[in-house]
């Protein structure tokens, strides 16, 4: 039962390639036709995962102008619920038995990226510090989704796919499952990615691998299987 079959796997990931390739491109004007309806979740798009410390990745930064340039079309459509959940660790975090130690109070690792901080609406989000990959355990996220009820799309964007972004946009769906609320989870590819780990260098380093080009569309389709909408981007609005 713990053996992969090659055959299967290739007409499999054959298969998440062409799913892959077939997302829809969503209007930004459609998804925010009613904004103080409508919520943008940014996870972890910060300093640590992007630029600086031993978890920074290049894939990652490369999220980091679509995320933008989408927050700052949100915003010229009426948006002004987006929160910035940011991993803030606090030091010596049991979490550091699994990772390194990253992110930690206080430090640049833990603070949003410039290009976030240049928005000229910067001031006016909400930053929700965390401890963990959960977005919404022991953080003050519960208390501002109850705050505002009349929440019924979301719109999650980060790092990384298979971890906090993952755990963020499960949870919002999983909670509305729960609860038989009415609700739209967005997940937009263009502004999520991970890390990646190839084989190779995990074997060099005695450790398990983490294959960024396998692990990135896996997780967004088992999003997908979960009922989060899993699109290609989201265009339009004013994002210049």
């Amino acid at each position: 039962m713990n053996q992969i079959d090659a055959a299967d796997a290739l007409v499999y990931f054959d298969t998440l390639t062409g799913w892959l390739d077939g997302l829809p491109v969503l209007q930004a004007e459609e998804i925010f036709t009613s904004p103080g309806t409508c919520a943008l979740l940014s996870v972890d798009i910060i300093n640590g995962f992007c630029s600086q410390g031993p978890l920074a990745s290049e894939r990652v930064a490369a999220i980091v102008g679509p995320a933008a340039r989408l927050m700052v079309a949100a915003w010229s459509l009426g948006l002004r619920n987006i929160v910035l959940a940011q991993d803030t660790h606090e030091p010596g975090a049991v979490e550091f038995g699994a990772w390194p130690a990253h992110c930690v109070r206080g430090t640049p690792q833990s603070e949003a990226v410039d290009e976030f901080k240049a928005l000229p609406f910067f001031d006016q989000l909400t930053i929700i510090p965390k401890n963990s990959i959960h977005a919404a355990l022991n953080t003050g996220l519960g208390v501002w989704l109850d705050a505002r009820p009349q929440l019924r799309t979301f719109v999650v964007v980060g790092d990384c796919t298979d971890l906090c972004t993952y755990q963020l946009a499960m949870h919002l769906r999983l909670y509305a499952n729960a609860h038989q609320l009415e609700r739209r989870v967005i997940v937009p590819a263009d502004c999520v990615d991970t890390y990646d780990f190839p084989v190779e260098a995990a074997r060099a380093a005695g450790a398990l691998p983490h294959p960024a080009g396998i692990i990135h569309p896996l997780f967004l389709q088992h999003m997908a299987l979960n009922g989060v909408e899993v699109v290609n981007s989201i265009a339009g609005g004013q994002a210049g």
